[in-house]
């Protein structure tokens, strides 16, 4: 995928968020009480900030997360070191994660500062080059903000989502008390405004979520050499390890999914088109059947709700930048 191009995509979805965002606004506002909006408005920014400050403790807490001594791995100490120097950011504190399930993941928050974390999965699975390229792909998620960008366009349509909520069951919110029994229709209608905005930016969050991925990716390609057929191979070893994987092993992952590299909901899917492109194969036998791969109306359908892009297409966009 060319880089101008993607990042061209990533701006015009930001702007399509905002400004369906302003136009949703605009439509509530004229159809319920400013206070009421703003109110609700305010108390969501509120809530999503604390969250994001707060989010990194609850993570180190979910998934078992430690600092990573640099005696224990001190080659990939070398590793974010060197890589973080490439990427032109400060070093982030390099974590283990004790998941089995292979994956890497990067946050942080001003408490916390920026952080990557490993998991003992990927150590397992992985060897030590196609580590690097994930760890330039979590970089790349630092240096493009990445975790402040979705943090901000995730609050948009959960603002929309509670405002609907709140509107289309007013009983159980306990609002509009001193309305009239009549003057629920006009309430119903902002309810179903706002469930509609909801789900359009929905689509579109999803959506700039992938592209982020596909600019994480082209971040490792350019600071890891020979980055790009490091991380195809990674993202391949990932998606195989993790469908193999008994389901209680990926139950739990789902609330932070969007910080991994890979979808673990996807690893089997993943793994299925990687099947029929018979993936591990001589290397010039992998790129001409990755390139001639079709999606299928499905394939591009599921993707739609997905936080991460089809890995078929991730492998094809890296093989294609090398």
């Amino acid at each position: 995928m060319n880089l101008w191009r993607l990042r061209l995509s990533i701006l015009g979805t930001l702007a399509l968020i905002i400004g369906i965002s302003t136009l949703g606004f605009s439509l509530i506002l004229s159809l319920l009480g400013a206070f009421s909006l703003l109110s609700l408005l305010i108390l969501t920014a509120l809530f999503n900030i604390i969250q994001w400050l707060l989010a990194p403790y609850l993570i180190n807490a979910i998934y078992g997360v430690r600092p990573l001594g640099e005696h224990e791995y001190p080659e990939l100490h070398r590793i974010v070191d060197e890589l973080s120097q490439r990427a032109g950011i400060s070093r982030p504190k390099l974590m283990l994660s004790e998941m089995s399930i292979p994956n890497a993941f990067a946050y942080g928050s001003p408490l916390t500062g920026n952080m990557v974390a490993v998991t003992r999965g990927l150590l397992r699975h992985l060897e030590l080059e196609e580590v690097e390229a994930v760890i330039g792909h979590e970089l790349g998620h630092i240096r493009h903000r990445d975790v402040q960008v979705m943090m901000f366009v995730s609050f948009l349509p959960s603002l929309f989502y509670l405002l609907a909520r709140s509107t289309l069951y007013p009983y159980y919110y306990g609002y509009y008390a001193e309305r009239r029994r009549g003057d629920y229709s006009a309430l119903a209608l902002v309810g179903a405004a706002s469930m509609f905005i909801y789900f359009i930016l929905l689509l579109f969050t999803l959506a700039l979520s992938r592209l982020r991925e596909y600019y994480a990716d082209q971040h490792s390609v350019s600071i890891v050499d020979d980055g790009a057929r490091k991380l195809a191979e990674a993202l391949a070893k990932i998606s195989t390890s993790t469908s193999r994987m008994r389901r209680a092993e990926t139950m739990g992952l789902g609330s932070f999914k969007t910080l991994f590299i890979s979808d673990p909901d996807r690893a089997l899917a993943d793994a299925a088109d990687l099947q029929r492109l018979r993936y591990g194969g001589r290397d010039d036998e992998i790129v001409r059947r990755l390139l001639e791969r079709k999606l299928t109306w499905f394939d591009r359908f599921t993707e739609l709700f997905s936080t991460h892009p089809n890995v078929v297409k991730r492998i094809r966009a890296l093989l294609e930048a090398s």
